[in-house]
């Protein structure tokens, strides 16, 4: 059974809580001050070693939220500690990077896997050594001692109930494009889950795709073949699993001007998604608070470097496939559609008014009420 056709299995039953680096694309960066490389050295005196993996740096959602607030959180933990950043999209790169982790001995990894299935051996090669593993964002396979990710069903039912409410109140035999993630990122298949889970016998899903390697370009060609084998007039909605994929849905909708353009979904509140919102052009987002998990990851890595339970600090319990009873803090998520966002994302300091409403959308952010 291949990753995308899992998804963790949460138990209840824990009780429930709420060193810089720079970071490189395919390259290691060390930034602070303290004790070298560790492998437990550092854990003796309360210091670590901590590596990051990400998936993207730079634009992307964990270059400006992610790696930030797990560095902020990791300092005030660990002042001193030193924290090695790497990341990269590259499945390949990311192994490479893991396994230069293990070699420079740090205490404890974060890791956010581009790829579960390809890092396993590496993951393992890990635990091997001692290093404890906190998966983030994406359930890793392998030995992992922790894992923090939002609730993966919570994020497809939210997009589900949205499309539904934008399809009108009859949406029994509407037809709609599912636009998912890579079969390789079991996230991706927790999510459809989540949406089907809710859609199911309400709508007809004329086409469903799943997106190699989360890559927009592919979503595009995909939609375009969509279009082409749907006809432009017979697509009612499209469930894209994120931002990324539901920009590239709509840039070939208006590529092959399909009009009026229909209710599209995403995740991840991208910022360029927040002001398609605001144009019109994609239905909603689902924003998760990223604090909650870049505190909680950080957390995890810290007690797990110095050797102490992650009991208090876990909501559940998660399967891998490979390791059973992980301790994991499932989050969760919140809907935002235009009446919502400056109740939610700039409410909570995500984005403020004026980084949405650029000169250019003024007229359509006074419609929605941002502004006066």
């Amino acid at each position: 059974m291949g990753l995308g056709a899992r998804f963790p299995a949460v138990k209840r039953g824990f009780l429930a809580r709420g060193a810089v680096a720079i970071v490189v694309a395919g390259g290691l960066v060390l930034a602070g001050a303290g004790c070298g490389g560790g492998g437990g050295e550092g854990a003796g005196d309360g210091r670590l070693d901590v590596g990051v993996l990400l998936p993207g740096g730079g634009a992307s959602r964990f270059g400006q939220f992610d790696r930030p607030l797990i560095q902020a959180k990791l300092k005030e933990l660990c002042s001193g500690c030193p924290v090695v950043i790497a990341a990269t999209p590259d499945p390949a790169v990311q192994r490479q990077q893991l396994e230069a982790m293990i070699v420079r001995d740090v205490d404890v990894l974060i890791i956010a896997a581009v790829d579960p299935q390809l890092l396993h051996s590496s993951v393992d090669a890990a635990h091997r050594a001692g290093i404890p593993v906190v998966a983030y964002d994406r359930l890793a396979e392998g030995a992992i001692s922790g894992y923090v990710t939002f609730d993966g069903a919570t994020v497809g039912r939210l997009q589900g109930e949205a499309l539904l409410k934008a399809m009108g109140p009859q949406p029994q035999g509407r037809q709609i494009v599912m636009m998912n993630g890579a079969t390789t990122d079991p996230n991706a298949g927790w999510f459809k889950r989540g949406a089907l889970s809710v859609l199911d016998g309400k709508v007809k899903i004329g086409k469903s795709y799943d997106t190699a390697g989360w890559r927009p370009e592919n979503a595009f060609v995909n939609m375009k073949g969509a279009i082409a084998a749907l006809g432009a007039g017979n697509i009612d909605g499209v469930l894209a699993a994120n931002d990324s994929l539901a920009g590239a849905v709509i840039s070939a909708l208006n590529a092959t001007e399909v009009r009026p353009l229909p209710p599209v979904t995403g995740q991840d509140a991208d910022l360029v998604a927040v002001q398609r919102i605001v144009r019109g052009e994609q239905y909603m987002t689902v924003y998760k608070p990223y604090k909650p998990a870049a505190d909680a990851a950080a957390e995890m890595a810290v007690a797990l470097g110095r050797g102490e339970s992650v009991a208090s600090i876990a909501t559940g319990t998660v399967d891998n496939g490979t390791t059973e009873d992980i301790p994991a803090v499932l989050l969760p998520s919140v809907s935002v559609t235009v009446g919502n966002i400056k109740d939610t994302l700039v409410k909570d300091g995500m984005y403020t008014i004026d980084e949405i409403c650029t000169p250019k959308l003024r007229s359509a952010c006074e419609d929605a009420g941002l502004i006066r």
